[in-house]
């Protein structure tokens, strides 16, 4: 709850609870903003089964791709398989159950999921094979296709500063699909940055309100680049 002092001191601690078989909505774009910790010790604790939600999985040896080494993740459900061939790999192979879901599909059914809303409408994917088996509505001449929200019985997530109520700020880009799954988990945990003292975050800033926040760690981060681009 908001006003509770949300911290813990270490990642197994984080991550209390997490079991077999759960839904785990983590935030993160590529490499941007990941919990990369909190994935590194979802995969120390070899949890399996998992059914994951996330923009993408990663790299080959680093953030969510970690968890497919030892096929911890059962299903993804994710935008983007691009730049990980393990993920390709274990897809092709049918080792993975992968539910592909438009970017900006998958951003409203984690952010319906925070808000109780159960289900939408977006015209996103009619006609193509992901309104396949789907509820399909018309509204003034144009069709949508029903898409369910998403929430998660874990959300892990990656800010740049919080105070120990959980109140928290993201960094620019590293903002992404944080909040929202955030706001979709059941327990919610998030790693930082910083962590200071109540009173010293401007209000206006808090991204993400303590409400939503049930364990907040403070951690280092290796912030690895997918694609370092340089001149000659």
């Amino acid at each position: 709850m908001a006003g509770f002092d949300k911290r813990v001191t270490s990642y197994e601690q984080a991550l209390e609870g997490l079991e077999d078989g759960m839904t785990v909505l983590a935030g993160g774009f590529g490499l941007c903003g990941i919990p990369e910790n909190l994935i590194a010790e979802i995969k120390r604790k070899g949890t399996k089964n998992l059914t994951v939600v996330s923009n993408n999985c990663g790299v080959d040896g680093f953030g969510l791709g970690l968890l497919l080494e030892d096929r911890q993740i059962r299903k993804m459900i994710s935008s983007y398989v691009g730049e990980n061939a393990l993920f390709e790999k274990q897809l092709l192979d049918g080792e993975l159950e992968v539910e592909l879901t438009p970017q900006g599909t998958l951003a409203e059914k984690m952010r319906a999921g925070g808000a109780g809303v159960p289900a939408f409408y977006t015209a996103t994917g009619y006609g193509t094979p992901i309104a396949e088996g789907k509820e399909v509505r018309q509204f003034d001449g144009r069709h949508y296709v029903l898409e369910h929200a998403i929430t998660g019985d874990f959300a892990i997530v990656k800010g740049w500063k919080a105070d120990k109520y959980g109140n928290v700020i993201y960094r620019h880009t590293a903002r992404n699909f944080n909040p929202l799954a955030a706001a979709a988990g059941k327990i919610t945990v998030v790693e930082v940055e910083e962590i200071v003292e109540p009173g010293e975050l401007e209000p206006g800033e808090i991204q993400t309100p303590g409400i939503y926040v049930d364990r907040l760690i403070c951690g280092t981060f290796e912030k690895r680049i997918e694609k370092r681009t340089v001149r000659d």
